[in-house]
């Protein structure tokens, strides 16, 4: 008895992480494609489609796994040419924008 009941509470904790996990990589998926209308609507002009610079702006793929407060702080106050952002994108969108461009990172 006690055996079976060990196999069922492992078999939930299992289920219940794989059910966490499936619904985490929908919900990176969802913020992509989410921060990717984002990129080509305020930063793919300067930036390059695909996130593919010219070579006259950072290139964003660029950004390490780390840069996450560099990148926020670029975005909402502005760098070189860049324009200040705070105000037009929610704190949502720079998420959803990070999440797209660590997606097409050179380095994951």
């Amino acid at each position: 008895m006690l055996d079976r009941m060990l196999r069922v509470a492992a078999f939930v904790i299992i289920a219940a992480s794989v059910m966490g996990a499936q619904r985490s990589v929908a919900e990176d998926n969802a913020k992509i494609a989410a921060g990717e209308t984002v990129y080509n609507t305020y930063c793919a002009t300067c930036h390059g489609d695909n996130l593919v610079s010219s070579g006259q702006t950072f290139d964003l793929r660029k950004l390490p796994a780390d840069a996450r407060p560099r990148f926020e702080n670029s975005v909402l106050k502005g760098k070189g040419q860049m324009p200040p952002w705070q105000g037009v994108l929610s704190s949502d969108e720079i998420d959803q924008l990070w999440h797209y461009i660590r997606d097409n990172a050179h380095e994951k």
